[in-house]
């Protein structure tokens, strides 16, 4: 290897230090409260070097999304080949609960993620195209999957031909978002006030959200 090609390669073992820094912080702190200085100290760099690879903390925070997005995807298609030969409504399912033990498996990256999708305020505008590019094709590459289940349904008569992929996917995808951060954040709450463990509740859940999108046809 040249010095060009070695120096490229430190470049990029730098810069995923960095990220894997942001990520302790950020992790243990919450994106608020994390700080540059933060990840700098953590990293074991200057702050200036910081700053060299990455623009801001919001530049970070996406690396660190693009990052859970790789996992999450890779999960997916794992899951997914398993049943790719089945009915929509069985695909529909295990893509379902494989987003549901990458949120138990991966947390955090689980909370980056949906810490975004649900924030009401937008990034600085600082944050290289690049960034943001790669961060929304590999969100709409999940919601892809889901797309494409929900069009295969309407072909094999499982799922309703009435209904809009886009707007139906979108709905689903609300309120998969939901029910997933109860059973997390409410564990203790549903299991004492409620008796009801998270996983039956996920289950249930399933049932009722696509008991209004399938056909007879579809099955239970």
């Amino acid at each position: 290897m040249g010095s060009t090609g070695r120096k490229k390669k430190e470049k990029e073992i730098r810069r995923n230090d960095i990220i894997d820094a942001a990520e302790r912080v950020i992790f243990e702190k919450g994106y608020d409260a994390a700080t540059m200085d933060d990840i700098a100290k953590t990293a074991e760099f200057s702050k200036r070097t910081v700053y060299v690879y990455f623009n801001s903390k919001e530049q970070i925070y996406f690396e660190i999304m693009i990052k859970g997005y790789r996992l999450m995807i890779n999960r997916l298609k794992d899951d997914l080949h398993k049943v790719s030969g089945g009915p929509a409504i069985e695909q529909l399912r295990q893509l379902y609960f494989s987003f549901y033990r990458f949120s138990r498996d991966y947390p955090d990256y689980f909370d980056a993620i949906m810490e975004y999708e649900n924030s009401t305020f937008d990034f600085q505008s600082d944050i290289p195209d690049q960034s943001i590019q790669e961060c929304y094709a590999l969100g709409e590459q999940v919601f892809g999957y889901l797309s494409d289940i929900l069009k295969k349904g309407v072909a094999d008569h499982s799922i309703r031909d009435d209904l809009s992929i886009v707007k139906t996917a979108l709905t689903l995808w609300s309120c998969v978002l939901g029910v997933f951060n109860t059973a997390r954040k409410k564990e203790n709450y549903i299991k004492n006030y409620h008796h009801t463990k998270p996983d039956d509740l996920i289950a249930d859940a399933f049932d009722i959200i696509t008991r209004s999108i399938r056909t007879d046809e579809g099955g239970n």
